[in-house]
């Protein structure tokens, strides 16, 4: 999960480049910036979140049967790459 943290940080970085002053800051790069910002930070609470469901249904389904935990590593991977 740390390569949504690093998403994030790609993204403050690239609109950090992009401010301008006060004065020449229009209000529509304001709200784009804004919704640039939020739209990373929510994607990366779903991934988040389908990283912690999938991995608390994997740990309960490997110790029932440890045939299972390449399934869930896999599973894992796709929850955090989508």
């Amino acid at each position: 999960a740390g390569v949504l943290g690093i998403y994030g940080l790609i993204t403050a970085v690239i609109i950090n480049g992009k401010l301008d002053t006060p004065a020449t800051y229009s209000s529509y790069s304001g709200y784009a910036h804004l919704g640039a910002g939020l739209t990373v930070g929510m994607s990366s609470l779903a991934a988040g979140l389908a990283i912690g469901i999938v991995g608390d249904a994997g740990v309960r389904a490997n110790a029932q049967q440890p045939r299972l935990f390449v399934g869930m590593i896999l599973i894992l991977i796709f929850a955090e790459a989508l």
